[in-house]
């Protein structure tokens, strides 16, 4: 699965952000350590959110740009 990112370089580093997940982000001293930091996450997010949503009727839907 592919997620937009917003990453900002500092002077102490990179900041990095998922605009499509609401408070999901990370940082690193490289913009590498940064990416991997950020699907790191991702995954953790993904995973926290499932445990919340067990048991609810979940449903997908496809919607096009």
């Amino acid at each position: 699965m592919k997620y937009r990112i917003a990453l900002h370089k500092s002077e102490e580093g990179y900041s990095v952000s998922v605009p499509g997940l609401p408070g999901c982000w990370s940082q690193g001293a490289t913009e590498q350590e940064a990416l991997e930091n950020i699907r790191e996450a991702i995954r953790e997010y993904l995973s926290v959110v499932n445990e919340q949503l067990r048991g609810e009727d979940i449903r997908e839907i496809e919607v096009t740009a």
